[in-house]
């Protein structure tokens, strides 16, 4: 079952802040910006950069997910490896709310979201 419409533009609007304050200023945005997307009970954190001999291409990369489990009422919180899989963060692997999952994201404690 997907997130209502109450809940989703909630957290369409959170993530929204979040991902404004990680955008870098508007002349480098070319090179390098970030975006979101909720599909399903998911939301996916991505990185957008040109493709290096046609820039005029766009390249998404994610580098975050949560899921919410609504049986359980938990985000699970998920990275992409350099196998391009994702995988469960075992760190936090699961948190209460979509506030929770973004600080987890934002402080990045074990590089894996940034690098």
């Amino acid at each position: 079952m997907a997130l209502n419409d109450l809940e989703r533009k909630r957290i369409e609007k959170t993530v929204g802040v979040f991902v404004e304050k990680l955008r870098p200023p508007p002349p480098i945005r070319s090179q390098l910006d970030f975006g979101f997307r909720v599909t399903g009970q998911s939301i996916e954190l991505f990185e957008i950069r040109p493709q290096w001999n046609k820039p005029e291409i766009k390249h998404e990369s994610s580098f975050a997910k949560a899921t919410f489990v609504q049986a359980q009422g938990i985000w699970k919180v998920y990275w992409m490896r350099a196998d391009l899989k994702w995988h469960r963060y075992e760190p936090v692997p699961e948190v209460s709310a979509i506030e929770n999952f973004l600080t987890v994201v934002e402080n990045d404690e074990h590089s894996c979201f940034f690098g």
